[in-house]
């Protein structure tokens, strides 16, 4: 039989579903992969339920159904003062990360170059490089996450189609700053570069932290693809609903890669994210309080055990330093030896560098039920104290 694919077939399954794996062999609270465990808003829910009864179930709109890309655009003007044509500039997606899919399949020509900023989330680079692209790295290292402006200038050249920013992002849990925004629309424009903005965690940040979209900057309307996710917002990763905003000229190319990867998007989930999306400011707000509060709960357990952790600004993931247990090993070996010995499993945070990446550092999820958070901490420190 000839070879497989010789770039995807490089790839081991990924850190989440080995890791997972091995919670579940060990009995062990995972606090690795990145899902709530709760069931999202009841209403929410409640219209995916209707929906299924109400309407046919067949294929919807490729582009997805009005009601859900007019919601995305008034979502978009209501947070972001954001003005947007539902008709020629949103698109629902199955997911978020079929919406990089085809933002990465629908823009990039083999040879082009794609800027990332690492640690990121470990899907983009291997689409990337399926679709033709080669992957220009830029490192953040904990605890401070800044972004070195001069390295990512310097990560830029004549062959760079695109950018990939995320923020909040995912592992680092890092919201980035005003000026830090303004230094990528800077080199973006100047370059004649795409920015494709993953936002799944919009509405996930802390404290006085401020998401602002690279999109509300002056001159990046028309060369920066927002992707947003129904799974995060609404706490239901399960449904796989994403949704991108975009210039008609980025839409077009993007949308042709989408009809030949999943052309549709289930119309009941649809519906019901649309009804999502309209809801009050307490809702949102709420989200972010709540997940604070896990965090700080977390936070504060870990502290007692030796580990410690990192701050964060956004997302539901917390980073924690084992440096000061003396562990010896790298990350990889310690989340298994959590797993295995403590009961406790986290993700190695390596596993979202290309080389070299933050070796003493883990990532927990808190997105959690409270006594699961405290049973986690109990069995840290009765194992490490």
């Amino acid at each position: 039989m000839k070879a497989a694919n010789s770039i995807l077939s490089s790839y081991g399954t990924t850190v989440f579903e080995v890791m997972s794996r091995l919670a579940i062999e060990h009995k062990s609270i995972n606090l690795g992969q990145g899902f709530p465990d709760d069931f999202g808003p009841d209403q929410v829910l409640a219209k995916a339920s209707e929906a299924l009864f109400d309407i046919p179930n067949q294929y919807p709109p490729m582009l997805g159904v009005p009601e859900l890309r007019q919601a995305v655009a008034q979502h978009g003007k209501r947070f972001y003062n954001l003005d947007i044509d539902w008709q020629t500039q949103v698109m629902v997606t199955t997911g978020a990360t079929e919406a990089l899919a085809a933002t990465f399949f629908g823009l990039i020509e083999p040879g082009d170059e794609v800027v990332l900023i690492e640690p990121c989330y470990d899907c983009y680079m291997p689409i990337i490089r399926r679709a033709g692209g080669i992957c220009r790295t830029i490192q953040l290292q904990p605890p401070q996450w800044n972004l070195d402006v001069t390295a990512l200038a310097a990560a830029f050249s004549e062959k760079t189609k695109l950018l990939v920013l995320n923020s909040p992002q995912n592992p680092a849990s890092k919201v980035y700053r005003q000026d830090e925004l303004e230094a990528i629309a800077k080199l973006a424009q100047a370059h004649d570069v795409v920015v494709v903005c993953d936002e799944a965690y919009e509405h996930i940040v802390y404290d006085d932290h401020c998401h602002t979209p690279l999109m509300t900057l002056p001159g990046m309307a028309e060369r920066v693809v927002k992707i947003g996710s129904a799974g995060k917002t609404f706490s239901v990763t399960g449904w796989k609903v994403g949704y991108i905003t975009t210039h008609p000229n980025l839409l077009a190319p993007i949308a042709k890669a989408h009809q030949f990867l999943v052309f549709t998007t289930a119309p009941n989930l649809q519906r019901a994210v649309a009804f999502g999306l309209t809801q009050d400011d307490d809702y949102f707000d709420n989200l972010a309080t709540t997940l604070a509060s896990k965090r700080d709960r977390l936070s504060r357990g870990l502290a007692g055990t030796g580990l410690k952790p990192i701050d964060c600004a956004g997302t539901y993931f917390l980073f924690a330093d084992f440096a000061e247990l003396d562990f010896d090993g790298d990350d990889v070996a310690f989340c298994t030896y959590l797993t295995s010995e403590v009961g406790v499993t986290a993700v190695p945070v390596s596993a979202f560098y290309s080389q070299n990446g933050a070796a003493d550092t883990v990532r927990f999820c808190f997105s959690k039920q409270d006594d699961v958070l405290d049973a986690a901490v109990d069995r840290l420190r009765r194992h490490f104290t």
